[in-house]
Order: C-alpha cells, then sequence, then structure tokens
C-alpha cells in the first residue's frame, strides 16, 4: 500500500483533489485503511472501513462497519449504503479513494430495488453450494445489486482511484469485489445462463430468475459498460495478489536451503483435480533430478468445492487431502499444505491443513477412515482435526487467494 501510495499517478491524483474521501472494503479494510490514512500525503475528508469484527483501534474520524462473508446479511446492506452515501457526497473536483480485497462482494452487498435482500442471499447460497466460478458468481452478483459492477463509481461525480489486493486469477479488476468501481463486461443474459450452469432456473427464487429474464430481454438497464461517461475518471490498480504469497513463500524456503520451483500455472477449478495436477507437476520436477538437496515446490491460485452432503470443509483442506493420497510418489518423506492467505478455508475455524507421508497411517490407525470416503463426503476438516493437521492462524487481514506448498526431503 505504502509502495502504491508513491507511485506518480496515484500521488497526483491525491494531491490535486478538492478533497478526498474513502471506502476501504474487504478481509484486508483494516490494514489498507490504516495504512492510506498513515501513509497518504493528503488529509482525509471522511474514512469508512467495512470488514470483520470491529478493529480493536479504528482512526479518529473514521466509521467501521462490521459484514458478513462468505454469506451476506443485513449488516452488509447498511454497510453498502454507506459507501454509496459517501460517494454520492463528493464533488466534482473530489476523489472517492477506494481500498478492495477478497471479500468486499459479500460485505459490501446491497440488493437492486426489485431484490429482497433474503433471495439475494439465497442465491449466493446456492451459487456457491454448487460450486460456481468466480467469474460466473459475480455475474450472478453484480446484475442483482446496486452497488457492484462499476455502480459505486457511478454514483460519484469526482475521480474515482481503487487499490485493490487481488484474490482472483488473472486479477481481474471486475471481479475483485464484483468491481464496484470499474466497468462491467458482463451482462444479464450471461448472468441468466450462469443459473442454469449452477443447478437451473428451478433452483433460484423466482424473483431473481425474473429480474435477468426482464433484464436479458433489455427491459432493464446494464450496469456501467467500458465508455460509460460516468466511469471515465476512474482509474484501478492491483497492488497485490496471490503471485504476492507465492513469492514471500519461496524467499522463505529459499532462506531455509530449499530448492525452490514455482508452478507457473494457477491452481484453479475442483480442488481434488488441481491437486492431482500439482503433484503431476512436482513429481515431473522431482523426477528431472536437479536437486539433491531438499526442495520447495510452491503454487497458487484458487479452487472451487462442489458439495453435497453433511461434511464440512473448506476447499484448501479438501485440496491437502487429495494430496495426501498422492505424496508417495514424490518420494519416501514428503510434506504438503495448502492454506488460504485469509486465514479462513470455507465455514471452518482452519485456514487450511497439512498432510505428510505419515497422514495415510495415522488416520488407519486413529480409525478415521480411508481419504476416499472423506473426499466423497466432502469432510476433509474432520479428516484432519482427528490428526491435529489443521492449520488455524485465524483472520490474517489479507486476502490474496490460496498458497500451496510441497517439501520433499532430500537424497
Amino acid at each position: 500500500m505504502r509502495d502504491a501510495l508513491t507511485a506518480p499517478d496515484v500521488d497526483r491524483r491525491l494531491r490535486t483533489a478538492a478533497a478526498v474521501d474513502v471506502v476501504a472494503a474487504g478481509k484486508a479494510a483494516e490494514q489498507m485503511l490504516l495504512t492510506f490514512l498513515a501513509a497518504a500525503p493528503v488529509a482525509v475528508r471522511q474514512a469508512i472501513g467495512i470488514g470483520g469484527a470491529m478493529p480493536a483501534d479504528v482512526p479518529t474520524g473514521a466509521r467501521w462497519y462490521r459484514a458478513a462473508h462468505p454469506v451476506p446479511d443485513e449488516h452488509s446492506v447498511t454497510a453498502a449504503r454507506a459507501a454509496l452515501d459517501v460517494a454520492a457526497a463528493g464533488g466534482e473536483r473530489d476523489l472517492l479513494a477506494v481500498l478492495l480485497s477478497g471479500g468486499a462482494s459479500a460485505m459490501m452487498a446491497l440488493p437492486a430495488e426489485d431484490i429482497t435482500f433474503e433471495v439475494k442471499q439465497e442465491s449466493s447460497v446456492e451459487l456457491l453450494r454448487c460450486g460456481a466460478e468466480i467469474h460466473d458468481l459475480n455475474a450472478v452478483r453484480k446484475h442483482l445489486s446496486a452497488i457492484k459492477g462499476g455502480q459505486l463509481a457511478a454514483a460519484s461525480t469526482g475521480a474515482t482511484l481503487t487499490l485493490a489486493l487481488s484474490d482472483v486469477v488473472g486479477d481481474d479488476l471486475s471481479a475483485i469485489g464484483s468491481g464496484p468501481t470499474v466497468p462491467d463486461e458482463t451482462t444479464f443474459g450471461e448472468a441468466l445462463a450462469a443459473l442454469e450452469r449452477y443447478g437451473g432456473r428451478g433452483r433460484y427464487p423466482d424473483a431473481v430468475v425474473a429480474r435477468l429474464t426482464r433484464g436479458a430481454a433489455g427491459a432493464i438497464a446494464e450496469t456501467p459498460k467500458p465508455g460509460d461517461p460516468r466511469l471515465v475518471r476512474s482509474i484501478a490498480h492491483v497492488i497485490g495478489g496471490y503471485r504476492t504469497a507465492v513469492a514471500g513463500a519461496c524467499a522463505a524456503a529459499a532462506t531455509l536451503r530449499y530448492t525452490v520451483h514455482v508452478v507457473e500455472q494457477p491452481m484453479v477449478g475442483e480442488a481434488r483435480v488441481a491437486a492431482h495436477a500439482l503433484i503431476a507437476a512436482a513429481r515431473a520436477y522431482v523426477g528431472r533430478g536437479g536437486s539433491t538437496g531438499p526442495v520447495c515446490i510452491v503454487a497458487g491460485g484458487e479452487t472451487t468445492v462442489r458439495t453435497g452432503g453433511s461434511g464440512k470443509g473448506g476447499r484448501n483442506q479438501e485440496f491437502a487431502l487429495a494430496m495426501a493420497r498422492e505424496l508417495d510418489l514424490l518420494g519416501a518423506t514428503v510434506a504438503a499444505a495448502s492454506v488460504g492467505t485469509d486465514g479462513v478455508d470455507g465455514p471452518t475455524d482452519a485456514a487450511g491443513a497439512i498432510a505428510d507421508s505419515s497422514t495415510l497411517a495415522r488416520a488407519e490407525a486413529a480409525d478415521i477412515g480411508p481419504p476416499e470416503r472423506a473426499l466423497d463426503e466432502h469432510n476433509s476438516h474432520v479428516f484432519f482435526d482427528g490428526l491435529d493437521d489443521l492449520i488455524r492462524t485465524g483472520p490474517t487481514g489479507t486476502n490474496v487467494g490460496d498458497l500451496q506448498v510441497i517439501l520433499v526431503a532430500g537424497h
């Protein structure tokens, strides 16, 4: 954040604005807001933060709104209205600074006028349950919303500056926080098609299907698109992403004298499928015999899980569980982990899990059952909790996707 504020374009916009207002939203909102207020070259007129639990030290003059994730709640609606109020209060010579991070989509949620909060929430839950990819999830969210898809920036008559921490593979600004300050290239038609892909229209509330159908027919105005004059003075920069976490892991491994190899292909799609792909990439590298010492293989991205049944877990725990079945392909002594950089993996108290060469034997000895059954039941949390192999960090105050690390002993 500090480096981003010293960039010539950002510094100039801040210094030349008549007044600067700040909206920080997402899992990293607290630290982003604190750093901005401490390091910005100008005074801030008003500032709000939208995130998780109330910080211990809210800056003087700032307001904090607690909101929910991954499913929005009534506090998310209050927070979104507050953000729109800040945007609408700015004049033509003012600047709205928006500090975005993962989680902002749920934490800053305001239904469109013909949609109730309850049906919007129900739709989000169903899409998540069906394992919707982030692009499809956001296409629906934007077209059920009064703030996403460029609508926050459109509410301001002044300029908008967005600094974003990306939890999205590819760093697509229109996907981070559902793009409240950037043009939206998705359409009502795409949102309607997403419902068809993830369960069909019959699984979603009638009001949601009706709105998307009317929008696809041209009866409702689209979200702001590229070239919209309301967004011509809106600029946005990604200031960190999953590769930032990958780089940090590589640096730490190098100090411990590991030979480090980065898997450039991002880990996306079904967690168990991506885990198999990562093991295959690691096996190919180890098989080349480039090092006789210990090796650290690092990857990152963001996967999904199509849940079913009553199991408990998250995509990182499921990723680690899927890796556990194939670690013996890499050598006699191997450890692997998958972790969410936000410290929260699905609806659990864990950030992820660790698997090693002893995982399967220990699970059998503890009568936990085979990993295949836990995978089928999406019960990775119970599996790893029984082995005391969950990674519990608590919320980290950031969110740049997921990180996977595999350690292979030397020979």
